[in-house]
Formats: C-alpha cells, structure tokens, sequence
C-alpha cells in the first residue's frame, strides 16, 4: 500500500510506502519465522550513543510509522505501546567510545546484537527485517532500504531506538551543560557546533568523528 504524500521537483506528488507486512513475507516464503524488525537512532550524531532496538509484533495493522515524520510526543505513545503490547522487544546501545574504538557501522551492528540477544530472552526470530543493516545473525537477514516506512516492525524498532536515544541524551544534556544535547540530540546543528567550538569537546563525544578532530582542545 502507498499513499502520496511527498511531492517531486516537478510538483507531482510522489507514491511513498505504508508499513504493511510484505517484507516479513518474503522472509516467511523462504521458511523463516518467526521475523523481527530491527532499526537504529543515532548513527550520524557528533556525541551520544547509537541505540539500535528490535522488535516483534503480533499480526494485524499497528499505527507504528517512521520515526522521523513522527512528533516527540507521539513517539513516547508509541514507544510506551510497543513496550506493552509486542510480543518481544529490545533494546541495545553502543557508547561513543565503542564508536571511537571499531568505527560506527561495527558499533551499531554492536547494539543490535545488544538488542536482539534481549528480545531472544523471549523469542528466537528466524529472520530479521532491518533498515539496510547487513548484520551478522544466526538469523536471516533482510536489509532494506527504508525498511522503517515499509515495515510495522522496523517502523517500531526506529520508534523504540530514537525515544531511548533522545532520553539518553537529556541526561547527557544535565551531565554536560552547554552543549544543547535536549535539543540537537548531539547532531550537528549550528548551536552545536558554536558549542563546540567554545568549550571543545566533553567525553561523551565521538573524538574519530571530523569535526571533533580537528578541534585541538582537549575534553572537558
């Protein structure tokens, strides 16, 4: 199912995917069930962790969309439904010195691994669907572009990923006053950067990332 809702250059409105189960299908045509979404928040951030989350839903249609077209306060409902009504979920963080340490593509496949070894405490998916992850499972793996607007369950596990992250990031924002973490969630914003330039970099930052490296000033 589409439904158009973003626009081309040209004006003409541009089909964009409702989350449905068709990527879980394909995963249960091959034998594989059960299938659990994963997704990630974070990854492209200056300071703060990356969180990634996984989840497994019960069948039928759920209200769980991308988490980035969705308010703050819409993503706390959401997150709170999911914790209370998927068959299983979890959720895993890699600091930024693990990011710092093995790079940030190894330290999110780190924090889904996190993730999945929660929610196989209650379920072991035969199958993942994930937002272009190609971890390394002992489950089969899907890893798809957009997964998040085209799964329930990927679309639950970015929701559950970015509201565990930006909780993360108020408490990084008490810990290192200055910084703006409540609001810029640790990217790049202007205010950010004007911060950084100012106080240079706390040691909740990410030092292997450029614009922290080329800052001489060492960690507050």
């Amino acid at each position: 199912m589409v439904s158009k809702v973003s626009k081309a250059s040209d004006g003409l409105a541009m089909p964009v995917p409702e989350p449905s189960w068709s990527l879980e299908a394909e995963l249960w045509a091959r034998g594989c069930t059960p299938v659990a979404g994963v997704d990630e928040a974070g990854r492209g951030a200056l300071a703060g962790p990356v969180v990634a989350a996984a989840v497994m839903l019960p069948l039928g249609a759920h209200p769980y969309r991308d988490s980035k077209t969705l308010p703050a306060l819409r993503r706390e409902e959401l997150a709170d439904l999911i914790r209370r009504k998927a068959l299983a979920w979890g959720v895993g963080v890699a600091a930024p010195r693990e990011i710092d340490e093995v790079n940030v593509l190894r330290a999110t496949h780190l924090a889904a691994a996190r993730a999945l070894s929660q929610l196989r405490r209650t379920f072991s998916p035969a199958g993942l669907v994930t937002d272009y992850l190609w971890l390394e499972d002992p489950a089969e793996v899907l890893p798809v572009p957009q997964a998040d607007c085209r799964s329930f369950q990927a679309a639950a596990a970015g929701v559950l990923a970015k509201v565990t992250r930006d909780a993360l990031m108020r408490e990084l924002a008490v810990r290192h006053p200055g910084y703006g973490f409540e609001q810029n969630k640790g990217y790049g914003a202007p205010a950010h950067l004007e911060a950084l330039e100012a106080l240079g970099p706390c040691n909740s930052h990410r030092m292997s990332f450029r614009p922290i490296t080329r800052l001489v000033v060492a960690p507050a």
